[in-house]
């Protein structure tokens, strides 16, 4: 005979007797222990040990202040060390600023001695030659860049914009309002495709060998720096200016003084006057009179 059936009543208040099992997920447990349960440990401690005792919070601050005072002494020693060098730093660079200075003014001393020395060349050579080849020589020089030439022309003027220079450290800031050298390259390119006949920058004449290249911030044309504002000078035929300012090299300048306000500007000039460039410095490849043919051989020896 089977046991007889448990009342449900019975059954009822079992299952309540028995403890319910609960096991909590991650974000409740989260929300229900917020702290770390290093910071739950730190406060125990700190429960059970009461606050520092008076010599143990002297103590603390007396370490906080020598710190402080080590680390304001090592400051103090730091800014004295660089001010005590700065002197020296700046009689250097002023030492170099003079020698550069010195160097620049012995420069155009020897650049005034070779153009009267050019111009005595030429009248001694004009009283030699006779008028047709005198004038041929000196149209030839002009050509080349050698000799001054006048004439109406177009003189463009460019320049940074004016936060283009940093105002602490005076070096220029990689952005588009800044004259690059590039830019003079594009420019002096323009005016001879415009039909230029002559350029000139900054009163440095153009040749067919010259460069114009930077040297950190500085630009240099054939090797000597050129300062802000740029100013490049054109002799040609009269439609130069109007040729010019249709080109994309203008229209360039023209969207760059309006987005970074950079300084452009174009205009004719009547009886311009263009210096004589140095003599270029030419190289000729001259075959060694030691050098004999090797005599090329062809399949089969022949």
């Amino acid at each position: 005979m089977s046991e007889q059936a448990q009342d449900p009543r019975e059954r009822s208040e079992q299952q309540q007797e028995q403890p319910r099992v609960y096991t909590p997920d991650f974000l409740t447990d989260l929300f229900r222990n917020p702290l770390d349960q290093g910071y739950a440990d730190a406060a125990k401690r700190k429960a059970l040990t009461g606050e520092p005792r008076g010599w143990q919070a002297t103590g603390i601050r007396v370490v906080s202040a020598l710190t402080l005072v080590v680390v304001g002494f090592l400051l103090v020693v730091a800014y004295r060390q660089t001010m005590a060098e700065e002197p020296s730093r700046s009689q250097a660079r002023a030492g170099l600023v003079e020698q550069i200075e010195q160097r620049q003014a012995a420069t155009d001393d020897l650049q005034r001695d070779a153009d009267q020395l050019r111009d005595e060349v030429s009248r001694q050579r004009d009283a030699v030659l006779d008028d047709r080849d005198a004038a041929r020589l000196r149209d030839q020089e002009a050509a080349a860049g050698l000799a001054r030439v006048r004439g109406d022309g177009v003189e463009v003027r460019l320049d940074d914009a004016p936060d283009a220079v940093d105002a602490v450290t005076g070096a220029g800031k990689p952005d588009l309002g800044r004259v690059l050298d590039r830019d003079l390259q594009e420019v002096a390119n323009a005016l001879w495709s415009a039909g230029a006949e002559a350029i000139s920058i900054n009163d440095q004449r153009l040749t067919a060998t010259s460069t114009i290249r930077a040297a950190g911030s500085a630009i240099l044309v054939d090797f000597r720096p050129v300062n802000r504002p740029y100013v490049v000078r054109a002799i040609g035929p009269d439609e130069m200016e109007d040729d010019f300012k249709d080109s994309a090299t203008a229209r360039l300048f023209r969207a760059l003084v309006e987005d970074e306000g950079m300084s452009f500007s174009v205009r004719g000039v009547d009886d311009l006057t263009l210096p004589a460039a140095s003599d270029p410095q030419l190289r000729y490849a001259t075959p060694s009179p030691t050098a004999t043919p090797t005599p090329r051989t062809t399949e089969g020896g022949k």
